[in-house]
């Protein structure tokens, strides 16, 4: 800015404070960036009257079943054509596989999502409806938001940047579509809403945000009725054994009743529409 003897021009202003991107980029503006991340999305789901979610949480490298017969097919197919190489390619096969084993939860995830989806729009108030809610990324995400877009219904992303894994589904309803920079906001918007949480097969992601929930449930920190499903028996009596931790004395056999593990969308959406009846849809006696 050139001054004229030393003084500035009559039509010259500051620069206001929240229109200084170079300052709201900076570590000093940390607060004001959380804070945005607390606001904004609360303003933009109020105006679209969003009350209830149900969230999906899961792996994002799960593969859609023909994805994952596609990449097995190719695998075996350069297999046979390069037998030199036959050993890394037999892993390439075993991993194949895997997901075209795990791609089972990826078509019950849809199947699931769409059964929740068709029952809430039959609802007539809107503020009773619940909707599906997910990371928005890729996997079983895309899934839960795959299947609310296939049966017509509008379905919530709540994207993180990340370097890798996180690129944003197309199913997710744009309106709905966040983008968040703190791993924990992202953590309280899943929560604050949620009124059920399903919980398919998944790596560290999945188990950060299933036991952030179950640690909150556990100690009372959020005191609404959350039915929390962990979906695929095979999967988790596996990787967690829930009762070996009562055996060793770090949770307590009622802990248990915390959460329940199901298999088959029928079964699972029969219980979820059982729950969210009686916890949120039924008229509270006296």
């Amino acid at each position: 800015m050139k001054k004229k003897n030393g003084l500035l021009p009559p039509d010259w202003r500051p620069r206001k404070a929240y229109k200084d991107f170079d300052f709201l980029g900076s570590p000093d503006a940390r607060t004001v960036r959380v804070l945005c991340e607390f606001v904004e999305p609360q303003s933009r789901l109020r105006k679209l009257r969003v009350k209830n979610t149900i969230v999906f949480f899961g792996s994002a490298r799960t593969l859609p079943p023909d994805v994952a017969k596609d990449k097995l097919a190719t695998v075996r197919k350069d297999l046979k054509a390069n037998k030199k190489s036959a050993g890394r390619l037999g892993l390439a096969e075993e991993a194949a596989q895997c997901d075209l084993h795990m791609s089972k939860y990826y078509a019950d995830a849809v199947a699931l999502s769409g059964k929740l989806t068709e029952w809430s729009l039959s609802m007539t108030k809107l503020t009773d409806r619940f909707i599906i809610c997910s990371g928005g990324g890729p996997g079983i995400m895309e899934a839960a938001n795959r299947g609310a877009f296939e049966a017509g219904g509008p379905s919530m992303g709540l994207n993180i940047s990340l370097p890798f894994e996180q690129v944003p589904n197309p199913y997710q309803t744009r309106e709905l579509a966040f983008e968040f920079h703190y791993f924990f906001i992202r953590k309280f918007w899943f929560v604050y809403l949620s009124r059920a949480l399903v919980v398919f097969p998944g790596g560290f992601g999945t188990f950060d945000e299933l036991f952030n929930l179950l640690t909150l449930v556990q100690t009372n920190k959020t005191r609404k009725e959350t039915p929390i499903v962990l979906y695929g028996s095979e999967y988790w009596n596996e990787v967690i054994d829930f009762d070996a931790m009562v055996r060793w004395g770090v949770i307590k056999p009622e802990d248990l009743n915390l959460f329940r593990i199901c298999d088959g969308v029928q079964p699972t959406f029969d219980y979820l529409k059982d729950e969210l009846t009686r916890t949120w849809l039924k008229p509270k006696t006296k």
